[in-house]
């Protein structure tokens, strides 16, 4: 996967970035049509980094050691990471507060390979039917965190994690089937959230951006 991503970023990279785990990866499958509806070409021409299985250490060797920020100029990179760190080990082997430090390790490396780039920042979608399921309630408390990360100046919260559940909090199958991926009903979802946001972003030459450019849940 990587060596396959190297040849896009070795071809010049794109103006938006995609960076996370298999979540971001399955644009690639269940969100195929509404990705090349948006992001196939012109100014959102994107580049998916998603990996599937990837963790906040494999994301921060990808784009280090990996290069797979460098040779190219972002105008926007979208980060959604952390799902992994507590679906792939119990508590004991890493606590919310390891996947905190994980998630902001990333996006300093990002603004450090990056700098010109603004960085959308995605909450870890729920996981788990229920929302008193083990992972989603560790991903809440990485959450809670995560999202004062969002400065407003290059750092943007888009955060719509309510409409990817019921009103009692639980997923359902119609939106993500294994209660962790979004189908493409979820894809859907995802993009009429972030797509404001990106425009926003890629619109704004100078300056400090307007309120308007953070979006948050039913907000949107």
């Amino acid at each position: 996967r990587h060596e396959a991503k190297m040849k896009e970023v070795k071809a010049g990279g794109a103006p938006v970035v995609f960076i996370g785990d298999s979540i971001t990866h399955f644009w690639e499958g269940a969100g195929r049509s509404v990705w090349q509806k948006f992001f196939a070409e012109g100014p959102r021409r994107a580049i998916n980094l998603g990996t599937s299985a990837d963790r906040t250490e494999h994301v921060l060797w990808r784009l280090t050691e990996g290069g797979e920020l460098d040779g190219y100029e972002a105008k926007c990179i979208l980060l959604m990471i952390g799902t992994n760190n507590t679906g792939h080990r119990s508590r004991a082997d890493e606590t919310p507060v390891d996947t905190i430090i994980g998630v902001g390790e990333v996006i300093r490396r990002i603004r450090q390979k990056q700098p010109q780039a603004k960085i959308i920042l995605h909450p870890i979608f729920p996981r788990g039917e229920k929302p008193t399921d083990e992972k989603r309630v560790r991903n809440d408390i990485v959450n809670e965190s995560i999202r004062q990360l969002a400065d407003g100046q290059t750092v943007f919260l888009c955060d719509f994690n309510d409409l990817l559940t019921e009103t009692d909090g639980t997923l359902s199958k119609d939106i993500m089937p294994d209660f962790l991926h979004p189908n493409a009903k979820g894809q859907r979802i995802w993009v009429k959230a972030v797509l404001p946001v990106i425009n926003r972003l890629l619109a704004k030459t100078d300056g400090d951006l307007p309120p308007a450019a953070r979006s948050t849940g039913r907000r949107l």
